[in-house]
């Protein structure tokens, strides 16, 4: 068995380690070893600290969340006043703020200034002694906050033990606790999951976070500190400016904002607070602000504090990202898939930077979630080009006129039936073909390749055709004429003869191309093959009953539903009929499958064809009955590898499956059919 001062020496090599690789990776976001090395060594740590107890050190990495007790919150008084800043709300302020420091300087030479993003968090002070972390507390009033040590030890951040050498022996450092977007958004994941209450914005899930009795769940929630400045030091100096200062603390092992930057007199600051107002969008993390410090401490000193304020610093805070107003109404919005989406019509209020009226509320479970009612005072939230959202409501504002929200039965565009498939959270309205909101996808798809394959009809042109009111169903583009589409910018006679030709070219599609093209929901090119090939003629697919259109390759209860929606719209029959009138006639295809060659065979086509392409190649095995599949398995009846096969030829000859090469195929082909 290993002696004690070896075991001590591992162990203190191990904690040197851990702690070297948590500052990398979670203050200077560089990881310097594999995930599995670090789990590794972080497992022997804790293997030798079970087997001596008495080598257990408080600052260990392995002690970050401890098994005693609970956060008792106790009452700490704050050596140095944690003070508030006075805000700008404006560049005018700004301008003010600068000139009176430079009033009070006696100087018309520029401030040099630190300027920082102030994030939206709780502020925090964090006591070291001898290099150890001893006491963490918040802000509270200003003078005294509550002791949350434990809590804020779990953050992986936050160093337990000072790095490097020469720090004071006592020394206060205060920072913000918050908690990054992405972390924000899989805590509410994980709550909504088990049914518990979501928090409104980041800020909020951060402070419920710290007020966690118990450390351990504080240590499941994703929180981050980031190092703002030092505030109390006994025996040991300073450097003269903050900027210096907060590389010191860097050195210590805090995390500082990188956005962080200097600035000489007004106009640089607000052109580093547009810079970092443009880039708050896309930040990793909430800012609610910039906040400017005069750099140079005896500069500090002199200009001193006011109230509860210190004269040298200034917060010059962004556009609101919530506000609180009423619901007024809701109304359903179409999209362009179909989908309803319930949109909140709100007081009319600013936030982030603009004045918002409409709200989005996602769909009916979410309307559900948050219990909102039309009446109600909510919580509106706008980040960036977001849209903006209802997040809370405030039950206790409510009304006692607030009125429940109902789903509409029927499209507030076009009268369809609004359809909601058991299992799916969005309901769509039914009417594709028909329906103006969704006009534009409605005649891409219809035109699109694998549809009716109208060449020269791109998504340019649909948007310029429905957008001056040429084309509103899809019916509308077999009446168009030359005449008619010489009259748009940029079509010559030759280009609107070749189109108008491609459009009677279309008129007599394969019925499974039609089926395709008319837009039903979860009805892709396989299924309408399929659809196409058990009933042979489009009377026969919408008359089919639920059951018997699950009898169909393909299709399971919710295509059937979605199936018997569309043809059940007297809006689709219509565009169908008037398809008909405009001389689109599809062709019927036989529905006897098992006299079909290839019934119930799987192929798979592989590599590079000379004499055809691999869709040409899908058709003609579909039409003798086979299904086309993309991977090889053991149900795979046969591989046409053309050249350059790979992994597929590999497989499919591990497992035996017969293998045909192109010609092969080819002469297989004319046997088919000859018979």
């Amino acid at each position: 068995m290993a002696n004690t001062s070896t075991v001590a020496h591992r162990i203190e090599q191990l904690r040197a380690e851990i702690n070297d690789y948590n500052y990398r990776y979670y203050v200077l976001d560089e990881p310097a070893v594999p995930d599995a090395e670090y789990d590794r060594l972080f497992r022997e740590l804790q293997a030798l600290e079970t087997q001596y107890p008495d080598l257990i050190t408080p600052e260990s990495p392995t002690q970050r969340v401890g098994a005693t007790g609970e956060t008792t919150f106790d009452e700490v008084v704050h050596r140095l006043p944690m003070l508030s800043l006075d805000n700008a709300f404006t560049d005018e302020e700004l301008k003010d703020f600068d000139r009176r420091v430079r009033e009070r300087l006696g100087t018309d030479e520029p401030v040099e200034y630190v300027c920082e993003p102030k994030l939206d968090g709780l502020a925090v002070s964090l006591h070291y002694e001898n290099g150890r972390l001893i006491q963490a507390a918040t802000r509270g009033d200003g003078y005294a906050g509550e002791d949350i040590t434990a809590n804020i030890r779990t953050i992986p951040s936050v160093p337990l033990m000072l790095r490097g050498q020469g720090y004071p022996n006592l020394v206060e450092v205060r920072g913000e606790v918050y908690m990054p977007r992405a972390g924000f958004e899989a805590l509410n994941r994980r709550l909504a999951n088990k049914g518990d209450k979501t928090f409104v914005n980041p800020r909020n899930a951060a402070a419920g976070s710290l007020r966690q009795k118990n450390p351990k769940v504080t240590a499941r929630r994703p929180l981050e500190l980031c190092g703002y400045s030092v505030a109390v030091v006994d025996e040991g100096l300073l450097p003269d400016n903050h900027w210096d200062c907060l590389n010191l603390i860097k050195d210590w092992g805090f995390r500082i904002n990188p956005e962080m930057r200097k600035a000489s007199g007004a106009e640089e600051c607000l052109d580093a607070y547009r810079s970092l107002l443009d880039k708050r969008a896309t930040l990793p993390y909430e800012i609610d602000g910039i906040v400017f410090k005069v750099n140079d401490f005896s500069q500090q000193r002199t200009l001193g504090f006011i109230s509860r304020a210190p004269r040298w610093a200034i917060a010059q805070k962004f556009p609101a990202q919530e506000e609180l107003t009423t619901i007024e109404d809701v109304e359903f919005q179409v999209g362009r898939t179909g989908a309803v989406t319930p949109v909140a019509r709100l007081r009319p209020v600013f936030v982030g930077g603009v004045t918002v009226s409409n709200a989005t509320l996602h769909n009916m479970d979410e309307i559900a979630r948050l219990d909102v009612r039309i009446g109600d005072t909510v919580f509106v939230r706008r980040a960036g080009d977001v849209i903006p959202q209802v997040v809370k409501v405030v039950l206790d504002k409510r009304p006692e006129n607030a009125r429940l929200i109902e789903r509409p039965l029927h499209c507030p565009v076009c009268g369809s039936d609004i359809v909601q498939i058991e299992g799916e959270v969005v309901a769509r309205c039914s009417g594709g073909l028909y329906c103006a909101a969704q006009r534009k996808e409605a005649i891409k798809h219809f035109a699109s390749r694998k549809a009716m394959d109208i060449e020269g009809l791109g998504d340019k042109w649909i948007d310029i055709l429905v957008e001056k009111g040429m084309v509103k169903t899809v019916a509308d583009l077999y009446h168009l004429t030359v005449v008619d589409l010489q009259s748009l910018e940029r079509m010559g006679e030759k280009s609107a003869r070749n189109l108008v030709e491609a459009i009677a070219a279309s008129r007599r599609p394969q019925l499974w191309r039609f089926v395709y093209a008319l837009g039903i929901r979860e009805v892709g090119e396989a299924t309408a093959k399929s659809l196409a090939r058990h009933y042979g003629t489009l009377e026969r697919i919408a008359a089919a009953s639920d059951d018997d259109l699950q009898t169909v390759q393909d299709v399971g209860p919710i295509v059937a539903g979605h199936i018997q929606s569309f043809f059940n719209q007297s809006h689709n029959k219509e565009t169908i009929d008037a398809l008909r009138s405009a001389g689109v006639e599809w062709q019927s295809e036989s529905v006897d499958l098992a006299a079909q060659p290839l019934a119930g065979e799987t192929w798979v086509l592989t590599g590079t064809l000379s004499e055809m392409t691999r869709d040409e190649a899908k058709e003609k095995l579909e039409s003798l009955g086979a299904k086309v599949a993309g991977s090889v398995s053991a149900k795979t009846t046969s591989l046409v590898a053309g050249a350059a096969a790979g992994s597929k030829l590999t497989k499919a000859e591990s497992l035996g499956v017969k293998v045909l090469s192109e010609q092969e195929f080819i002469t297989f082909l004319e046997t088919r059919q000859q018979s």
